[in-house]
């Protein structure tokens, strides 16, 4: 797993390529936290180069959400591909969290 970030307008666009499974969840989980703890309350997730996520992945996701929540922040998820698109259709994330085709649609919500 990778994750790059970068510095967009009001938000914090975190790019993840790979996988975020049972291994790599927690290190991704803590890179979220980590951004929250500077004081980025506001997230856009570019997942266009994300492959594979497990129920793990989904967890960190959920986990990190709610402290997002308790700072009035938000995760906005964009560019999701092929079975991350369907694991977050069958898991009912699409009615949770906020998903757009790109990066700059989900930046423009920010």
């Amino acid at each position: 797993m990778e994750i790059t970030t970068k510095k967009e307008g009001g938000a914090v666009v975190v790019s993840v390529k790979g996988r975020i499974d049972a291994v790599t969840a927690p290190e991704f989980e803590k890179g979220l936290l980590a951004l929250m703890a500077g004081g980025d309350c506001t997230l856009v997730l570019n997942f266009s180069g994300l492959e594979y996520i497990s129920s793990a992945g989904l967890r960190s996701i959920l986990a990190t959400a709610k402290q997002l929540k308790a700072k009035d922040g938000k995760m906005l998820f964009a560019s999701l591909q092929g079975p991350v698109k369907d694991v977050f259709k069958i898991s009912g994330f699409g009615s949770i969290f906020k998903i757009f085709d790109t990066e700059e649609e989900a930046l423009r919500q920010v």
